[in-house]
């Protein structure tokens, strides 16, 4: 494998996605390999911003918070993309905070049920 480029194999290999998943980032211009006949390549800047979308998805954000905080960088460079990146992470950490208690009462519900059950049986 080439430090400077990776092909489309490589590229799946590399972050363990499907091709069907790799090639979806690109229609939504999430990455934009570079192209050489029906040949793609990914540079440096690519393999970042994979690293920084399979990041995001494991974090729970949507591809579309993703791909407009990318953007971010694009257009106004790394300290509006660090400043949004704050909002984002704030609102995402209270949403997984809830989601978290949520599933706490859950489990502590379904525990409380399957003991009484099981107490009931003897």
């Amino acid at each position: 494998m080439s430090e400077e480029r990776l092909n489309f194999k490589e590229m799946c290999a590399k972050f363990d996605v499907t091709p069907r998943t790799l090639r979806y980032y690109e229609y939504i211009e999430l990455l934009q390999p570079i192209r050489e006949g029906r040949a793609r390549f990914y540079d440096p800047r690519d393999v970042a911003r994979m690293k920084l979308i399979l990041r995001g998805r494991r974090w729970g954000f949507s591809l579309e918070e993703i791909r407009q905080w990318l953007l971010i960088y694009d257009k106004q460079g790394t300290e509006a993309q660090m400043r949004e990146w704050v909002k984002l992470a704030d609102r995402q950490l209270d949403s997984l905070r809830t989601e978290l208690e949520q599933m706490q009462k859950a489990i502590d519900e379904l525990q409380e049920n399957r003991d009484q059950v099981a107490d009931s049986l003897g």
